[in-house]
């Protein structure tokens, strides 16, 4: 079809740019992006003047022609000349990750927290030791390549955060104010947990504080505890943990959360690999690494194994219908998304088997019952640490690195709410931050109180996170479908996606997101 005045048919002019997309080296960092860039470019515009005579006459427009040229692209070369034709015209407003390592480290400073370090060593010796880790790995690998990748395409692929990215998996069904409004959902469970985590890393720096003066240590560590948590008992370090999170966002953006992340999930690991080689060498020790790795394969044949296993592999990785996918966002098109996912999921993995080796050793040592939760941080750990040669200084190292863990957590909370609130309202970057951050105090002062907390995080953790997390599942694997999100995860891959992908991500992925919703409200929660 010829339609231009000057005549120039557009039908000669795509195969032509096709044909030489297809001649250019695969390799990039060299002249040949450029050419690429360039004849994608004169490609596009041709796709969108087709797509608009097609418009014109009723036909598909300009975003179906598109696709379905870009199909026809030579292999490997749709998605990257895809990518590099967004990149060109799409930066978003915050910045971006200027690199993988920096990407994966901010992921991983999202997914490594509390649960990590006071659930899952516990977890482990309850349900079968070393037995306990055979489904554990199952779900992480489950949950990590099609999960974690699900929200980080969305995200890259809708160029926004959570309630936008919801609202374009619903307009492929013409539905994107219902999208738009299912994306609260998810969005207040990233605030919810906020408010909660902001009171927890409060107790934390106030221990941490206690270490470095010496007086948890001198003290009764249940009596400092219950102080810390009772009504205002710890409102200065409250403010300051929320004051840290917001200064950091609201004055950096991206790079900030990249250049914190830099530095502190490295230091997280160094901190707690020095605890574990400490504790490796305290008598007694022994007893804590049989509770953690002898194998009861009796535990196999529990259903509770692989319940308590599911549901710590599923909140461990931060999937959270909301989270992740702010972090997607501002993802390079070049980078490959499953390859980051597996290794965010690795590295938490990591985190959580370093936080068992250290805390529990060091309990069954010293012949202390083992606990989980709060207790075990606050109280157990404190007499640990107070009967260890230069018990101060290990303790400090433990607050010190447990703050870094719940700081990184809790700034991708805030990222996830101020994105959205910014791209949603048309507002600022630092008026979002400062409303995030004042609606984070004013309810967490309202609950600061321990049993107030947990009422709170309990509800938050049950009903709301897994729920969101469920529907974030469903938007991306049913309503928007694997045709754009598979697109979307073909960018910056050398080989295509594997046949497996999507069954596993939709007939199993998605079912075990609904029965993790399901057994967390059954069993009151299992993560």
């Amino acid at each position: 079809m010829c339609y231009h005045k000057k005549r120039t048919c557009t039908h000669s002019l795509l195969p032509a740019v096709l044909l030489l997309l297809g001649q250019l080296p695969k390799r990039s960092g060299t002249a040949a992006d450029a050419g690429r860039q360039m004849l994608f470019c004169v490609w596009k515009m041709a796709a969108d003047r087709e797509g608009q005579a097609l418009a014109s006459q009723g036909g598909a427009g300009s975003k179906k022609y598109e696709e379905r040229a870009l199909r026809h692209l030579p292999a490997g070369l749709g998605a990257r000349a895809e990518c590099q034709g967004k990149n060109m015209k799409e930066t978003h407003k915050n910045g971006g990750f200027g690199s993988r390592f920096g990407f994966v480290l901010a992921c991983v400073g999202s997914a490594v927290g509390m649960g990590n370090i006071w659930l899952f060593p516990y977890r482990i010796g309850q349900n079968g030791g070393a037995a306990f880790l055979i489904p554990y790995f199952l779900f992480i690998c489950i949950f990590g390549l099609v999960g974690l990748s699900a929200e980080f395409a969305i995200g890259r692929r809708a160029r926004t955060g959570t309630l936008g990215s919801y609202r374009y998996c619903w307009e492929s069904r013409g539905k994107g104010r219902l999208g738009a409004l299912l994306g609260w959902i998810p969005l207040m469970g990233s605030l919810g947990i906020a408010i909660g985590y902001s009171i927890i890393v409060g107790w934390i720096l106030r221990a941490l504080w206690g270490s470095i003066t010496g007086q948890i240590l001198t003290e009764d560590a249940a009596d400092y505890f219950a102080a810390a948590t009772g009504p205002l008992g710890s409102v200065p370090w409250h403010c300051l943990v929320i004051a840290i999170a917001a200064a950091m966002l609201m004055f950096g953006a991206v790079k900030a959360i990249e250049k914190v992340n830099k530095v502190l999930m490295p230091a997280f690991f160094i901190l707690f690999a020095i605890l574990a080689v400490r504790v490796a060498l305290l008598p007694g020790a022994a007893s804590g690494y049989r509770f953690l790795l002898v194998p009861e394969w009796g535990a196999l044949l529990r259903v509770d194994t692989w319940v308590m296993a599911m549901g710590q592999a599923f909140f461990s990785l931060s999937i959270t219908g909301s989270g992740m996918i702010v972090y997607g966002t501002y993802l390079s098109g070049e980078e490959d998304i499953l390859h980051s996912s597996v290794q965010t999921a690795v590295f938490d993995t990591i985190a959580a088997m370093l936080a068992a080796f250290a805390i529990m050793p060091a309990v069954f040592a010293f012949g202390i019952e083992p606990s989980s939760g709060p207790p075990l941080l606050f109280i157990t750990l404190p007499n640990v640490f107070r009967q260890i040669p230069f018990g101060r200084v290990f303790a400090a190292f433990f607050f010190l690195s447990v703050a870094f863990a719940g700081i990184t957590s809790l700034i991708n909370m805030f990222e996830a709410v101020c994105e959205s609130w910014q791209t949603r309202f048309a507002i600022g970057r630092k008026p979002a931050v400062a409303v995030c951050a004042a609606i984070t105090l004013l309810v967490g002062l309202m609950i600061e109180e321990e049993a107030k907390m947990g009422a709170w995080m309990d509800f938050i953790s049950i009903m709301v996170v897994p729920f969101g997390a469920l529907l974030g599942a469903v938007s991306i694997y049913f309503v928007l479908g694997p045709g754009q999100i598979g697109q979307e995860l073909a960018r910056g891959r050398s080989a295509p996606l594997p046949g497996w992908f999507f069954p596993l991500a939709r007939f199993v992925y998605v079912p075990l997101a609904l029965v993790v919703f399901i057994l967390g409200i059954v069993y009151h929660g299992i993560g």
